[in-house]
C-alpha cells in the first residue's frame, strides 16, 4: 500500500499527529507532509479541527473506508499468494457465539465434504467484536446475529430465526405474565453489552418503554452455554433465540413465554467488506454454505410463521424504520426479506421517536 495511505490511516486512528508519527517511527513533519499530499492529490481537505480535537472531513472518511478497504485486500492478496506457494487454500471466517454454537456445524461440515483441499478457520466473538476484526482485515466475512451498519458490508440472509422469551419448566410466576412489563420484578439473564442478543433485547424493550435496568434483578454472562444452564436451573429468565434452546424445550427443562406485546423473528446475516476484489468470491462460499444449511432450517424457518401474527410485524416494522429515513447517518433501504437490516446502535432521540409513534410506551425509560 502506498506509504502516504498509511501514514493517513494511522492518523485515522490516532486523531493526533504526534502518536502517529511515533508508531510510524517518523518525524511530525513527515506526518504532516504525507497528509499534504494526499490533500493536493484529491483536491479535499481530509481534517478538520474542532477546537483542539482532530476530526475527519467528509472527504476524509470517504477516503479512509476506501483506503482500510484496499489494506484489506492487500493483507489477504499476500495470505493467498503464501497459500499457492504451500499449496493450500485457507479460509478464515468468524461466526456470534449463538449462530456459530448451534447453527453453524452442520453447513461446515457439508461444505467440507465437498471442498475437501480447504482449511477452515472459524473465529467466535460477539457482534462488535467480529465487526472489528472484519475492519481490521483478519476475517474474510462474517455470520452474525446483531446490529451492524449497512454501509460498509455487502450481506446475504442466511436464515431467519424466532427470538423469544424463556423460563425454566418449573419456574413459578406471583401471576402469570401477559405483558413485558409483567417481568420486571424478576430476575434477567443478559449477555454482555457488544452480544448481538443483548442488543435485540436492548432494542425491543425500548420501543415497549422499558429498559434493562428496569428488572429488579440482572445477571450478566458472557456465555451462551453458561446462560442456558442457569436458565435450567431457575436463576431467572432470559430472551434468545429458540434455537439456542431447542434441546431444552424438547425435554420439557424449558418453557416459552406467551407475551402479547412480544413476538418477533430476526435475521442471521453473512456480511463481507463492501467493494472488495474479493467480494464475489465472498459471496458464493456463503452462498454454497446458506445452500448446505437450506434442507436443515427449513422446518424451523417454518416456526417464524406461527405465534402472534400482528405483533411479528409489528417488530418487523420497528426493525425496517430503524433503518430508512429518520436522517440518519446510517440510513438504509428496508431489505426485500421485510426484515429491517441491522445497525450498530439507536439513538435515544430515535428510541424516544418510535416510542411516540407507536404509542407503545407505559412508562419512562
Amino acid at each position: 500500500m502506498d506509504t502516504q495511505l498509511k501514514t493517513f490511516l494511522c492518523v485515522c486512528e490516532t486523531l493526533n499527529f504526534t502518536r502517529a508519527a511515533q508508531q510510524l517511527f517518523l518525524t511530525q513533519p513527515a506526518v504532516s507532509q504525507h497528509i499534504q499530499a494526499l490533500e493536493k492529490r484529491y483536491g479535499q481537505p481530509l481534517f478538520c479541527r474542532r477546537g483542539r480535537i482532530l476530526a475527519l472531513t467528509p472527504a476524509g472518511r470517504t477516503l479512509a473506508a476506501y483506503a482500510r478497504l484496499l489494506q484489506n485486500d492487500e493483507a489477504l492478496l499476500e495470505k493467498k499468494m503464501q497459500d499457492c506457494h504451500h499449496g493450500s487454500h485457507r479460509i478464515t471466517f468468524g461466526v456470534t457465539m449463538t449462530i456459530g454454537e448451534y447453527g453453524i456445524a452442520g453447513p461446515v461440515a457439508r461444505y467440507l465434504r465437498a471442498h475437501p483441499d480447504v482449511d477452515l478457520t472459524i473465529v467466535f466473538g460477539n457482534t462488535q467484536e467480529l465487526l472489528q476484526q472484519l475492519e481490521q482485515g483478519n476475517l474474510a466475512f462474517a455470520l452474525v446475529e446483531g446490529y451492524y451498519p449497512p454501509e460498509p458490508y455487502d450481506h446475504l440472509l442466511f436464515r431467519l430465526e424466532p427470538f423469544v422469551p424463556v423460563c425454566a419448566a418449573g419456574h413459578v410466576f406471583r401471576r402469570e405474565p401477559v405483558l413485558c412489563r409483567d417481568l420486571l420484578s424478576e430476575r434477567l439473564l443478559i449477555r454482555e453489552p457488544g452480544s448481538g442478543t443483548r442488543n435485540i433485547l436492548e432494542r425491543n424493550l425500548a420501543l415497549q418503554g422499558l429498559s434493562l435496568s428496569q428488572f429488579a434483578h440482572r445477571l450478566q454472562i458472557g456465555n451462551m452455554h453458561a446462560l442456558i444452564q442457569l436458565l435450567v436451573r431457575d436463576c431467572g429468565l432470559t430472551f434468545l433465540y429458540r434455537i439456542a434452546v431447542e434441546k431444552e424445550i424438547a425435554d420439557g427443562r424449558v418453557r416459552l413465554l406467551s407475551l402479547q406485546d412480544f413476538s418477533m423473528v430476526h435475521s442471521f446475516d453473512f456480511i463481507w467488506p463492501k467493494n472488495s476484489i474479493f467480494a464475489p468470491e465472498f459471496r458464493n462460499l456463503c452462498e454454497e454454505l446458506k445452500a448446505d444449511s437450506a434442507d436443515e432450517f427449513q422446518a424451523d424457518d417454518a416456526r417464524c410463521d406461527t405465534g402472534n401474527a400482528d405483533q411479528m410485524r409489528k417488530c418487523q416494522a420497528f426493525a425496517e424504520q430503524d433503518y430508512t429515513g429518520n436522517g440518519r447517518a446510517d440510513d438504509a433501504d428496508s431489505r426485500p426479506d421485510g426484515i429491517g437490516r441491522p445497525q450498530r446502535e439507536t439513538p435515544q432521540c430515535q428510541i424516544q421517536e418510535d416510542k411516540t409513534r407507536h404509542k407503545a410506551a407505559n412508562g419512562n425509560d
